[in-house]
């Protein structure tokens, strides 16, 4: 991958790629530098230190991931079409392949945790809204959207550990896209 000119983005996405790949751990400054074909001085140009670039690459996650992904849904009108394409979203295709399963194996992490816990309370919030816009009550609707995120972390845990046991939950594929078809339609019925 090497470039004339890496930006602060390209570290953080390698970060993000690594520790989905080996955890906190593997976001080490002169592997992610190989991985981008440059050198380790580049680095300094964008980050102090791994830790800023690792609170970087998990507060980058909590703004794709979620705020961008709550902002783009907020321009649908209808609570079940923003439940049904903020599922397909989340659980289609990753751009970061097992970063979910890895953050959330380092929950306890004093980086990682607070940006973690952010983004479920966000997530889980959002959620129990929409189900509530949707006739729930508010009880209702927060057990539902705890349903329904459990679903989500399990569905990616799934996808990370044993796809080839469960080819269902590859967002690929005939057999991927029926799975995931019914599950948006099971975590978006409202009875």
């Amino acid at each position: 991958m090497a470039r004339g000119r890496v930006t602060r983005e390209d570290w953080t996405m390698e970060a993000l790629r690594a520790l989905a790949r080996g955890g906190v751990a593997a976001v080490a400054v002169d592997v992610l530098a190989g991985e981008l074909g440059i050198t380790r001085g580049s680095f300094y140009w964008h980050f102090k230190d791994r830790e800023a670039l690792l609170v970087a690459a998990v507060e980058f996650w909590e703004q794709r991931a979620t705020a961008d992904l709550i902002t783009r849904l907020a321009s649908l009108d209808d609570p079940e079409d923003k439940l049904r394409e903020g599922f397909r979203v989340a659980l289609g295709a990753e751009v970061v392949p097992g970063l979910e399963p890895a953050l959330v194996a380092h929950a306890d992490h004093p980086v990682v945790g607070p940006v973690l816990t952010r983004v479920i309370e966000r997530r889980i919030a959002f959620l129990a809204d929409l189900y509530a816009e949707l006739g729930l009550t508010p009880a209702v609707a927060r057990r539902q959207a705890v349903f329904a995120y459990a679903a989500y972390l399990g569905w990616a845990d799934l996808r990370r550990a044993a796809a080839s046991v469960v080819p269902e939950v590859a967002a690929e594929g005939p057999r991927g896209r029926a799975a995931l078809k019914h599950l948006i339609d099971q975590l978006s019925a409202v009875r």
